[in-house]
């Protein structure tokens, strides 16, 4: 089967990180998956914007595996976002390149899920930190799907980290066929009017 998902790993300190790990080789042993490490190709965070690209292209299923850190993405995932997905190719006036795509976050916290209630030191239900992740989705026109979060990471034992990988494996292998996105609306447009940007020429000092 050729490979029509993309896993982006981004983990600043992967050889540390026991659940992280477990999950990337997981998605790499799933035979329709393009598993790219950005830590390990860019680790002077100067980010090949093509390569990304073309990868992204191939791509029906997108996949940000993560840590949660200070409730965002690591900084080298940040800035893929920031150079990747440009204006006039993956939103904006002429940016399609994405349109019609699922964008699947796979991301694990310190914290376990209690502490992420009104109650307790994350004060907000892990919900409320998702809107700047579906919002890039929505307006690249690609569909956000159902997250797959696994908290306390730190603690996790090998058999819940085991159960954990195979839903993972299970999801990359039947995708889309999942029960919980048979009813998910499709992606709601987002078009950014053409005077949302200068014009080019304003934008080169002209």
């Amino acid at each position: 089967m050729p490979a029509d998902i993309l896993v982006l790993t981004a983990h600043p300190h992967l050889e540390h990180s026991r659940v992280n790990r477990a999950l990337m080789a997981a998605a790499t042993a799933v035979d329709r998956t393009e598993v790219r490490d950005l830590y390990a190709l860019y680790p002077d965070y100067l980010i090949d914007v093509a390569a990304e690209q073309r990868a992204l292209a191939q791509a029906r299923l997108v996949v940000w595996q993560h840590p949660i850190q200070w409730y965002h993405m690591p900084p080298l995932m940040k800035l893929w976002v920031d150079e990747v997905l440009g204006f006039g190719w993956a939103y904006g006036h002429g940016g399609h390149a994405l349109q019609g795509k699922d964008l699947w976050l796979v991301a694990s916290t310190g914290g376990p899920e209690s502490s992420y209630r009104p109650a307790d030191y994350n004060r907000y239900h892990f919900d409320a930190f998702l809107p700047p992740y579906e919002q890039t989705a929505v307006l690249c026109g690609m569909r956000f799907l159902p997250p797959l979060v696994l908290h306390g990471a730190h603690r996790v034992t090998t058999a819940e980290l085991d159960a954990h990988a195979g839903v993972l494996t299970d999801r990359l292998r039947t995708y889309p066929d999942w029960p919980e996105i048979e009813d998910l609306a499709d992606c709601v447009a987002c078009e950014v009017p053409d005077n949302a940007r200068p014009s080019l020429a304003l934008q080169e000092g002209a």
